[in-house]
């Protein structure tokens, strides 16, 4: 095999413990992961397949990520949905997109509508030297994002700074 392989582990400091071994890309990891690299992605997979690529050019430093949803999100209500969410527009203050990723969207009129019945509207993903740029970065672009009813996590990436200081008094950075 040769490529992309993800293990999701369970640290702390007696060990690590590994809970799934996979070769796909996660979703919606790979949109998160995407932003840290510093080469298109296609070229990523067309080198991998081709057996020619050696190593991954990646960013140096963090990647985060944060879903913007829309009710019933997390629950599964189609009425709901259909009440609050359905076709609603979402709106950019800029311009610029660039790590937005839509998930249940479509485009129609050269707009974003929301779609499906999750609730999950887009992906916002930032990077950053450090935790704090990457989260910066996150938001800021989180704050040109408008969708009627949208909400999202304002915790992604704050438990790495107590987190990050365990795994180095256990070994492991």
């Amino acid at each position: 095999f040769r490529g992309h392989i993800d293990i999701n582990c369970i640290v702390n400091g007696v060990g690590i413990y590994p809970l799934e071994f996979t070769s796909r890309f996660g979703f919606p990891q790979i949109f998160i992961q995407r932003s840290g690299l510093a080469e298109p992605i296609s070229d990523l997979h067309y080198g991998v397949a081709s057996w020619e690529k050696k190593q991954i050019q990646v960013k140096k430093g963090f990647q985060v990520g944060s879903y913007i949803v829309v009710p019933p999100f997390p629950y599964d209500d189609k009425k709901t949905f259909e009440l609050f969410s359905k076709d609603a527009v979402v709106v950019f203050k800029k311009d610029k997109i660039e790590g937005v990723h839509p998930m249940h969207v479509k485009k129609v009129n050269d707009q974003w509508l929301i779609t499906g019945n999750t609730g999950i509207a887009v992906l916002v993903a930032g990077t950053g030297l450090t935790m704090r740029d990457a989260q910066k970065m996150m938001y800021n672009r989180i704050n040109n994002v408008i969708i009627n009813n949208g909400y999202y996590r304002t915790d992604i990436g704050d438990r790495w700074f107590e987190d990050s200081d365990k795994l180095w008094s256990w070994g492991l950075l």
